[in-house]
């Protein structure tokens, strides 16, 4: 079983909407669209800049076409956040808006504050171009309005593109760890465990 350890060799992200760029930084392979029906917490241990790192990535189940229900839980356990919409589906874009807004509004009323957690809204399918119905300007202000990083990939075509984007997430996230060293966080590997399994069940999967 993984140990989710609170500490800078350990990082808990919340990734949100988009299983294909998810497996596409995981696994290096590009799959379809789906609609996941169970939270999933994957496992991924990678070295950036010399250091080896724990990745935990909790994935909250999101229907195609339908809402994302943000539970209080992972918002104010997670490290940082990456938002994904399709620039081929407004829908989606809304979306991701309301997920920023869940997220804010958390995380206000959690101690841990917002200033010091990343977050990356992404435009995926940026290969459909013909089909966009989500412009850039869109996506950027949205990222500017809600204090955001903001970036468009195509999970499709790219792999190298969507491995940067999590590296870029995870060195920011490590900067911000050092900035809030003196600030208390959860640990004790066992516990963490209890709690997550308790929320979102026992599903877990290793790459």
């Amino acid at each position: 079983m993984t140990k989710l350890q609170r500490n800078t060799d350990s990082l808990f992200l919340t990734f949100i909407l988009s299983p294909a760029v998810l497996v596409r930084f995981l696994t290096k392979r590009f799959i379809g669209e789906y609609a996941s029906s169970a939270n999933s917490l994957y496992h991924k241990r990678m070295s950036i800049d010399g250091r080896q790192l724990n990745l935990e990535i909790f994935d909250p189940c999101s229907q195609s076409g339908g809402s994302t229900c943000i539970q209080e839980e992972p918002v104010n356990w997670a490290d940082g956040f990456v938002v994904v919409y399709n620039i081929s589906d407004r829908t989606s874009f809304l979306h991701a808006k309301s997920v920023l807004q869940q997220i804010k509004e958390a995380r206000e009323e959690s101690s841990k504050g917002l200033v010091d957690v990343p977050v990356f809204l992404v435009g995926n399918k940026q290969d459909l171009c013909n089909a966009r119905q989500v412009c850039e300007e869109e996506g950027r202000s949205l990222a500017q309005e809600e204090c955001c990083h903001f970036q468009e990939v195509s999970a499709a075509e790219d792999y190298l593109e969507i491995s940067n984007l999590f590296t870029k997430l995870i060195r920011h996230v490590m900067d911000n760890l050092k900035h809030c060293a003196g600030r208390r966080r959860y640990s004790g590997s066992k516990s963490m465990a209890k709690l997550i399994n308790n929320v979102f069940g026992k599903r877990r999967k290793s790459v």
